[in-house]
């Protein structure tokens, strides 16, 4: 894909795009209980870019999970592509975990959305409220059976290298004894490095892993159960598509 094309089609198409599903996602917004119906509408936005940028998803290990759910998702970070990427990829109805300064942005499909979506705002600089949000996320889990969607980092990686992970997602999985899913991006920062703002088209590989069941876990077990998300991910990050398990899909309830 050249820059001319890139700056000639796929940049505008991206914007048309956006500023398209936004507008309904804001209509949506108006009614009562909309949330579903505004995640199928960012779904197809998701979609939309992937499909304009050229960019070919390859889901490996959605036979591990159930449409219904709940899980905690935790995943590595790499670009600002990771958001439509896994909302593409994912069929299951989950909220994503981001921080408070998101919720803030101008763009209607972007602060709008995600308040009104649904989505759960992290204050990372209260650390009190940051854990009163985390448990009400763990009730929310264990009320609805939403599942819940955490990039584990922190941040996107800066040179592509896995991170260390904070415990949130873990915090959370305990809480609601539901079982914690790494889920591991590969290509995503080369579609989108950091700094860019161009969508480069290419192939991303999205692996999920297997489950990992917390009945049982108390907090105190957070610290475990983090750093063997962590090391599943990692081994998600490296092996072949034939020890990751085969590709399959189901329609999301």
């Amino acid at each position: 894909m050249t820059k001319a094309w890139s700056l000639g089609f796929v940049l505008p198409a991206v914007l048309v795009s956006t500023a398209f599903f936004g507008v309904m996602s804001a209509a949506v917004a108006l009614f009562r209980r909309t949330e579903r119906a505004q995640i199928a509408i960012a779904r197809m936005w998701a979609r939309s870019l992937m499909f304009f940028a050229n960019v070919r998803l390859d889901v490996e290990g959605l036979e591990h999970l159930r449409a219904s759910g709940p899980y905690v998702f935790s995943a590595n970070h790499l670009s600002y592509a990771d958001t439509p990427i896994i909302l593409a990829s994912i069929p299951v109805q989950f909220r994503f975990l981001a921080k408070e300064e998101l919720f803030k942005f101008p763009w209607v499909f972007i602060g709008w959305h995600l308040k009104t979506a649904g989505h759960i705002a992290v204050p990372l600089d209260d650390p009190r409220g940051a854990v009163r949000t985390l448990g009400q996320t763990a009730k929310l889990i264990e009320s609805d059976g939403t599942s819940a969607f955490f990039f584990s980092e922190g941040g996107r990686s800066a040179d592509g290298k896995l991170q260390e992970f904070k415990e949130g997602a873990a915090y959370i999985a305990i809480k609601a004894q539901a079982p914690l899913v790494p889920v591991a991006l590969i290509g995503a920062r080369e579609i989108l490095p950091m700094g860019a703002v161009l969508i480069r088209s290419g192939r991303v590989k999205v692996r999920i892993g297997e489950p990992i069941p917390t009945v049982g876990m108390t907090v105190k077990d957070r610290g475990t159960l983090t750093e063997n998300a962590r090391n599943q991910l990692a081994e998600l990050l490296t092996m072949t598509k034939a020890a990751c398990g085969k590709v399959e899909s189901f329609r999301e309830e």
